[in-house]
């Protein structure tokens, strides 16, 4: 021990270690915290692309922040750029999904210069460069701008202002920029400022700007390679709509904050610039390697929101034409300009516009319009003002799409995406919970324009076919979603993308065509010209039009309501799912109930306690009766008792106009199916598809005896109409009666039942194929359900659909070039191969080894599981987990050959040798997929034990966990299947 000092304190030997370790991790922590600070101030956004995944719940909610205090003047500085996370930062405002309201844009002037050229095709990504000042009017004395910006390096941030008023762009000072920061997770850039804005003051933020466009994104910039005239060619389109505008150029990216843009692009000369306005001019540029650009401004647009900016440059051609002096201009590869796939498109356009000028009275304001078709737009179109951009499959008609549903398809979409020139564009919902107020619309309207310019096409039938059909099998009352949210259930921008679903469009639609239904087309029509009007380039929320509707309500007197427009339509679009109405033709007591799925007894008085304002037309004997309203859970309608007459009839529902299906007492269904029987023609097709439709599904989900449903398909033989029997089919049979083994039982049964009654819609529609194959070329209905009536005339071994499919099949083989029947093709693939041998199968590998077009390799590579041969189906998976003789990217072979019928015993086999070489072509989530395909049919414990043990050691832990839950789930499904096919065959038994 060493001397003492002569002043101080004495530390003990273990002391001493204790604290030097202490200080030894505080200075490593320190070290760590300054190289996280360091990380934090150095990287830049663009660099966190496809690594960064958003985590709302790192950072607390606050409440609205005021914004801060004035900060003491200092010297002018350059800003620093760093980029945080939730966790990173205190609360404040950039917590909050919406911007504060401290800022309102007034006008965009964008500069974008992607460095695309032609002679350097980039092979994933491209740079690209911008400016942009904006015009912003202060509302709140703030120090601390906000505004929206994803994956954007900053490279200079200054604030100008005040604006002098009257003199364009003048200033009277600048403000300093003390520092720029990103919250990542929130999407936010936020600018901290040396001094306050004032509020009433206009200023300028002067921003410029780089990112990356990528190929494997429809966000914000993307690119798209193809092949056009034999060369490999790049384009680059934008995609803003929802929240991507932000991934381009920093901007205040909500959909009420709209301002006018003056936009330019720089571009190669070799290429062509669009944006949402006419071109304005063009000039040169030189960059500093000597190369020559090409500098192309465009005219100022109107009002509108960020998401409506629409950018495109690239090497196409157009046709174009002039509809009521205005161009419109369809751009497209050149191959297909020159083989005239766009012209279809481009005379349909022009008039679509005119009809929607004259029906709201309301002309399109802007003085261009530019679609263009994009190679790869992953089967989307999007409405951008002045600069549709559409996936080419949905805008370009080839000459083989004559005898397919396609020309409907186009017009359809054309009139949706125009429709948006005034729900969204010219009037745009206030922000994204009210999305339903422009996809609704659009939807609605577009079966309005292609039923004025196809008037023999059936409106009613279309839509059940195309909106209401879909919406109905997927909504009930416990799904979380209704039309019109409330702002407050978002917390994430990520959720403002899944709005953009069955819901938004297809019931959106639906609530538009009831609320048309119950007033009349004139003055439906009259109120959403006054909303229109009144809302021109501005916002609206729901009740703005609820409103608008309740002016036009008030100003006549032919039409009673029960209660006020928003009263009604709120009861129908603030819940989820939709009523089930029953109606007791004994009593005339008319009731209603949430629809579930799988109901069980008192489960309304257990889960859903809100009623709708029903609006009920109806027709009785086949006269159409008075409109009234089930406005309670029950009322009494005395008019809507029947007698004991044999013609005495109701229907509800009238043109399933109203959004709910219908049930009757014993009586009720008794009597409609009387009719069926007797005199199925006075009772309108919508009414038979719907009595089909909802029997079925009412059935299903335990509201009525599924042998109520089927004693409506006795009169069948008499059914000529194809749509009907379509709902027939998809409802009777089923992908799980069809594949399950257990149902071999009810197989023979269903044969000679359906047999006996297809053979009338079977004659009508083989002579048109024999015959006259042209005339299904304006038969929607036929076209879009041939393939179910093939598909399964052929399962049941109808012999002349058997020979048929092997008569157009080997025409085929003989000559490839004549293509098969479009509508059945997938059919008599299948049973080409089914019938066939070896040498049917490599022709279709052939065909499907030099075909480059995704869709029709996946129809040909299902078409190859269809082999009864067990020795080819598994030469089929050998080749799928090998190079040889090709690789198979379209769809997971092994699980289609699983899905048919014979494979899934040979998959099974199969996997016992080669699970691992599966699991490395399709990962190990395949495996999973697998044994559930397999697992399909299980219904006892021993087969769930079984197919466990043989996939124990193909599957992580946590994977056998989650299937042990899944198979069970499976179990309990089939068990009741079980249940409700046996319940099948007694009645087949009965009336065969």
């Amino acid at each position: 021990m060493g001397p003492t000092s002569s002043s101080g304190f004495y530390v003990s030997r273990a002391v001493a270690l204790l604290l030097a370790g202490l200080a030894a991790t505080l200075l490593l922590a320190l070290a760590v915290l300054a190289a996280l600070y360091g990380y934090c101030a150095r990287v830049r956004p663009s660099e966190l692309r496809g690594l960064w995944v958003p985590d709302a719940a790192s950072s607390p909610p606050s409440s609205q922040e005021e914004p801060p205090a004035t900060p003491k003047p200092g010297p002018a500085r350059e800003p620093s750029v760093t980029t945080t996370s939730g966790d990173w930062r205190p609360a404040g405002p950039w917590d909050q999904l919406r911007l504060p309201p401290w800022l309102v844009p007034l006008h965009y002037e964008l500069e974008l210069w992607p460095r695309l050229r032609p002679d350097e095709l980039p092979e994933s990504s491209l740079h690209f460069t911008g400016r942009v000042n904006i015009t912003v009017r202060c509302t709140v004395a703030t120090a601390r701008l906000l505004l929206h910006s994803l994956f954007l390096d900053c490279e200079r941030a200054e604030v100008r202002g005040p604006l002098s008023p009257g003199i364009r762009d003048a200033t009277v000072g600048r403000v300093p920029v003390d520092d720029v920061w990103f919250a990542l997770d929130t999407q936010y850039m936020v600018l901290e400022l040396g001094e306050a804005l004032q509020p009433g003051s206009r200023y300028e933020l002067q921003l410029s700007f780089s990112g990356l466009v990528y190929q494997d994104t429809r966000e914000g910039l993307f690119l798209n390679v193809y092949t056009d005239q034999g060369e490999r060619r790049v384009l680059l389109a934008s995609q803003m709509e929802p929240t991507f505008a932000r991934n381009v150029f920093p901007c205040f990216d909500e959909p009420a904050l709209k301002a006018t843009f003056n936009i330019t692009i720089i571009h190669h000369p070799s290429y062509v610039a669009l944006s949402n306005m006419p071109k304005l001019g063009q000039t040169e540029k030189e960059d500093v390697n000597g190369s020559k650009w090409t500098v192309t401004t465009f005219y100022t647009t109107p009002h509108m929101p960020t998401y409506l900016a629409a950018f495109a440059i690239c090497d196409c051609d157009h046709v174009n034409r002039t509809e009521r002096g205005k161009e419109i201009r369809i751009w497209a590869r050149k191959d297909a300009i020159a083989s005239g796939n766009a012209d279809f498109a481009l005379n349909i356009t022009g008039p679509i516009f005119s009809f929607l000028e004259d029906l709201f009275n309301i002309s399109y304001p802007l003085p261009k319009t530019d679609i263009i078709a994009l190679p790869i737009f992953d089967n989307r179109a999007m409405e951008n003002w002045g600069l549709l951009m559409f996936d080419e499959s949905l805008l370009l008609l080839q000459p083989n799409d004559q005898l397919t549903e396609k020309k409907t398809l186009i017009s359809c979409i054309i009139s949706h995406e125009v429709g948006h020139q005034w729900f969204g564009n010219l009037v745009t919902m206030n922000w994204w919970n009210n999305i339903w107020l422009k996809e609704g619309f659009a939807s609605y309207f577009e079966f309005g324009v292609i039923n004025y310019f196809n008037p023999k096409l059936p409106r009613n039938e279309v839509f059940f076919s195309n909106i209401l059909h879909g919406v109905l099998s997927e909504d009930h009352a416990l799904v979380s979603r209704a039309v019109s949210m409330k702002v407050e259930n978002f917390t994430e921008t990520s959720e403002i993308n899944e709005l953009f679903d069955l819901f938004t469009y297809n019931k959106g639609a639906s609530m538009a065509r009831m609320l048309s239904s119950f007033l009349n087309e004139h003055l439906f029509i009259s109120a959403l010209k006054s909303y229109l009007k009144a809302f021109s380039y501005s916002n609206a929320e729901q009740d703005d039009l609820w409103r608008h509707f309740q002016m036009a309500i008030d100003d006549q007197s032919k039409i009673l309501l029960p209660a006020t427009v928003k009263s009604i339509m709120d009861s129908w679009t603030h819940q989820s799912g939709f009523p089930v109405i029953t109606l007791n033709v004994s009593t005339g007591v008319m009731k209603q109930e949430p629809f579930y799925l799988g109901k069980v007894k008192n489960q309304t008085l257990l889960t859903h306690n809100d009623t709708w304002i029903v609006p009920i037309l109806w027709i009785k004997n086949g006269t159409t009766q008075s409109l009234v309203w089930l406005d309670k859970n029950s009322k009494v309608f005395p008019e809507m008792q029947v007698s004991d007459s044999d013609h005495d009839w109701v229907i509800l529902n009238l043109n399933m106009t109203g959004y709910y299906r219908v049930n009757y007492d014993k009586l009720g269904w008794k009597k409609l199916n009387q009719q069926l029987e007797k005199d199925h023609k006075a009772i309108p097709v919508i009414h038979r598809l719907q009595l089909i439709d909802d029997a079925f599904s009412l059935s299903k989900n335990n509201y009525i005896e599924i042998e109520t449903a089927l004693d409506l398909t006795k009169y069948l033989a008499e059914e000529d109409e194809i749509i009907v029997w379509h709902a027939v089919l998809i409802n009777l049979i089923t992908r799980n009666l069809v594949s399950d083994v257990n149902n071999y039982g009810i197989y023979p049964l269903l044969k000679k039942y359906l047999l006996k009654r297809l053979n009338s819609v079977w004659n009508i529609y083989s002579s048109i194929i024999h015959e006259n194959v042209a005339a299904l070329q304006d038969d929607y209905l036929a076209l879009i359900s041939l393939e179910k009536l093939f598909e399964t005339a052929c399962w049941l071994g109808l012999e002349d659909c058997l020979q048929l499919s092997k008569e157009l099949f080997r025409k085929w083989v003989n000559h490839p070039e004549n293509e098969v029947l479009y509508p059945i093709k997938s059919v008599i693939l299948c049973y080409g191969i089914a019938l066939g041998s070896d040498k049917e199968w490599d022709f279709l590998l052939n065909i499907y080894t030099n075909t480059t077009e995704e869709e029709e390799r996946i129809q040909l590579a299902y078409a190859m599981s269809c082999s009864k041969d067990p020795w080819i189906l598994n030469r089929y998976m050998e080749y799928a987990i090998t190079t040889s003789p090709l690789t198979f990217n379209e769809t997971n072979i092994i699980e289609v050959v699983a899905a048919s019928e014979v494979g899934r015993y040979i998959a099974k086999d199969f996997l016992v040798n080669n699970w691992q070489a599966v699991s490395e072509r399709y990962g190990t989530k395949s495996l999973v997929t697998l044994m559930y395909i397999i697992g399909r049919t299980i219904s006892t414990d021993l087969q769930i034990m079984e197919l466990q043990q043989f996939f124990s050691d193909m599957l992580e832990e946590h994977q056998r966990i989650t299937a042990h839950a899944r198979l069970h789930t499976i179990k309990n499904e089939n068990l009741r299947n079980k249940k409700r096919s046996a319940r099948i065959a007694e009645w087949l038994r009965r009336n065969t």
